[in-house]
């Protein structure tokens, strides 16, 4: 029996070391270098220096239309357009906002509440008619902030607008609505301001989770005494309470905010200087001279010559008419003459040029801000200057520094880098109603100025503009914006009006490349009509522009050999609760293979890495994913390992060892 027992134990052991034998060879055979290669793709990757775009371009020459215009696109893919809902068609559509799977649409007459949910066919969940220009609107938890500018806005948003020079029912300021149901939004307070709010920016201090900010921008003419008690439109000099030459900040407790109220109106313009101009393009100086010639009233504002339109210039008419009694619409030889005479001191008084100030001072308002609170930086774009400002102290924003720029006229909107390093500025020059995308014009104006910020001050790199010259019947300039989060690079995408929308790679600040676009053909083909995209921000995979004429329209990037696949994965992986473009957040990437994959792309196109170590690198990417999780962690680790000996200072390396360790470290 004991013989049996040791006969029958000898092969039960050898079978057992067989076995573990086999288990450990196994093991040992998940090495990135002993086991069998996963089959992949390797994806097409061009270098940047020599971008093979459309050509001709098809931008060029497209047939005009409302909602039947013709359209040229270029590494996006159009997933929909859905038109206004009736009380807003053919009302100027403005800024978006985001929240979870909403977007949330400016109008002059109001806001529009889309779910996108599903991008390929958005729905309509509230159309709110509140008029007033030009509902810039943005959102924090469930309050909504809407600005109201217009002399004809309403505190109770009705429709009839206001008809009186002083009235109690005007609406110059920020609107607060509860969206706690967000198909039925509560107006719930208001905060009037002297000049009103053109554009606003929420601050959420990542050290006050109480209270949050809002910075407004107010462009207009500064209200009458009567209208709002403490509003002096008078130059600080004169007075130190003046309205002009400072921006408004209000603060709103979370818990109450039907309590918010202005706490502060910083003066970050002191000591600033008239910034030089560049005056009029060619196409501008002809057509001055032949409005000139045709009887057309001008004025100067802003440091340059304007022709004033004919709606505007009745409206001017109107007012001297009524100062002496007359009928409305009857002028006489004496009222134009007199208009002529007056008429830059009216648009200045009527829109805070500055009249004798403008001149020999610096600008007295901001368009917008944008504020970046997790580096404590706000990027100001001021009338003729761009500011860096330091906001660690939300209700005291200071001024870092200041630049100023010949080639800009109309400093309208910032985007920082992800990492604070860089700012990007842009140019409204013509004010967003002019054709500055015309073949004669200078590259340089009407578009984005780059800086990189070093020891706290900005250094002038390289300027953008959308490289497709647009006709005299399509309003064009640089607009709204917002980074792709796509990692280890600065992407951008952007408006331009009627010049479309455009993708552009500013990673290297001297050298901004067009990767992707869309576009219309004008809105008409025989005059210039008001059209193109005024915002276009990425939220969560989808870019969504507001198109001021046609609504809404949302798009995709697709993969081409400037932004891989892997790339645009590794941008979507990012999930935002809430955006507002002018509270910019900071992008974090999970530790995702489309994130290390991204990475060795980008290595491959800048040629930081020769071809066998990103193929290397692509082969153990690919066989750790389709491994089991201890494989893959040790295939992940061996690879790291590796990148870690071949990193010698290259950032774009270590990006890709930290991220291979974090996806090891996942498992």
């Amino acid at each position: 029996m004991k013989k049996n027992i040791q006969i029958n134990k000898k092969p039960a052991f050898s079978l057992w070391i067989f076995l573990l034998a086999g288990a450990l060879l196994s093991f040992s055979c998940s090495s990135t270098e002993q086991m069998m290669d996963i089959e992949y793709t390797s994806p097409n990757v061009s270098s940047l220096s020599n971008v093979e775009a459309p050509s001709p371009d098809p931008r060029v020459g497209l047939g005009a239309g409302l909602f039947d215009a013709e359209e040229a696109i270029w590494n996006l893919k159009k997933l929909s357009s859905t038109p206004p809902p009736k009380d807003f068609l053919g009302v100027t559509n403005s800024d978006l906002a985001f929240k979870e799977n909403y977007a949330i649409q400016g109008n002059y007459n109001g806001v529009v509440v889309w779910d996108i949910s599903d991008p390929s066919n958005p729905v309509l969940v509230k159309d709110y008619l509140c008029p007033a220009s030009q509902s810039d609107v943005s959102v924090y938890g469930n309050l909504m902030f809407v600005s109201g500018e217009g002399y004809s806005g309403r505190l109770d948003c009705g429709t009839e607008g206001v008809q009186t020079a002083v009235s109690a029912e005007r609406l110059r300021g920020i609107r607060i609505f509860d969206i706690t149901n967000i198909e039925e939004p509560e107006y719930i307070a208001n905060v009037q301001t002297c000049r009103g709010s053109h554009t606003h920016s929420v601050l959420k201090d990542p050290n006050d989770d109480e209270n949050v900010y809002v910075y407004v921008s107010g462009s207009a003419g500064v209200r009458p005494e009567e209208e709002l008690s403490g509003c002096v439109n008078m130059s600080p000099d004169e007075d130190p309470n003046s309205a002009l030459f400072r921006i408004e900040v209000i603060k709103v407790p979370l818990s109450n905010p039907e309590a918010a109220a202005i706490v502060s109106s910083p003066r970050i313009f002191e000591n600033l200087e008239e910034p030089p101009s560049h005056g009029l393009a060619p196409a501008d100086k002809q057509a001055m001279e032949e409005a000139k010639a045709n009887g057309a009233f001008t004025f100067e504002f802003g440091g340059s010559e304007r022709v004033m339109s004919n709606g505007f210039a009745m409206r001017m008419l109107n007012v001297l008419i009524e100062e002496r009694g007359g009928t409305a619409g009857e002028p006489t030889a004496a009222d134009t003459t007199a208009l002529r005479e007056r008429a830059t001191a009216m648009v200045n008084e009527m829109f805070g040029g500055g009249g004798d100030d403008s001149g020999r001072k610096g600008p007295n308002q901001c368009h917008d801000i944008t504020l970046y609170p997790e580096i404590g930086l706000a990027g100001g774009a001021c009338e003729g200057y761009g500011l860096l400002l330091d906001i660690s102290d939300p209700a005291n924003p200071t001024r870092i520094d200041a630049v100023a720029d010949s080639n800009f006229s109309y400093w309208h909107s910032a985007t920082f880098s992800n990492d604070g390093k860089k700012v990007l500025f842009t140019d409204e020059w013509g004010g967003g109603g002019q054709p500055k995308c015309r073949e004669s014009d200078p590259m340089e104006w009407g578009a984005n100025a780059i800086f990189t910020i070093e020891n706290g001050k900005m250094k002038f790199q390289e300027y953008y503009k959308m490289p497709a010259p647009q006709t005299s019947q399509e309003n064009c300039v640089a607009h709204n914006g917002s980074l792709i989060p796509v990692p280890g690079r600065e992407i951008m995408v952007q408006s331009w009006y009627q010049g479309g929308i455009s993708v552009f790679d500013w990673t290297d600040p001297n050298n901004p490349v067009e990767i992707a676009f869309q576009d219309y053909g004008p809105v008409a083909a025989d005059q210039m009509a008001n059209g193109g995209s005024w915002s276009v921000y990425w939220y969560n995979g989808a870019i969504v522009s507001s198109e001021i004429a046609r609504g809404l329209d949302i798009f995709e990037l697709e993969a081409n050999p400037y932004i891989t696949q892997n790339e645009i994965d590794a941008a979507n992986s990012v999930k935002l609760d809430y955006l507002n473009a002018q509270g910019q957040p900071k992008f974090v990437w999970p530790h995702t293979f489309a994130l290390s994959k991204a990475y060795v792309d980008q290595l491959e196109r800048n040629k930081e890495l020769d071809n066998t170590t990103v193929e290397m690198a692509r082969q153990s990417l690919a066989n750790a994913e389709a491994a089991n999780p201890k494989v893959r962690k040790k295939i992940l680790t061996e690879l790291a390992d590796k990148m870690d000996g071949m990193a010698s200072g290259n950032e774009k390396v270590k990006m890709l060892t930290e991220s291979v360790r974090g996806l090891a470290s996942n498992q």
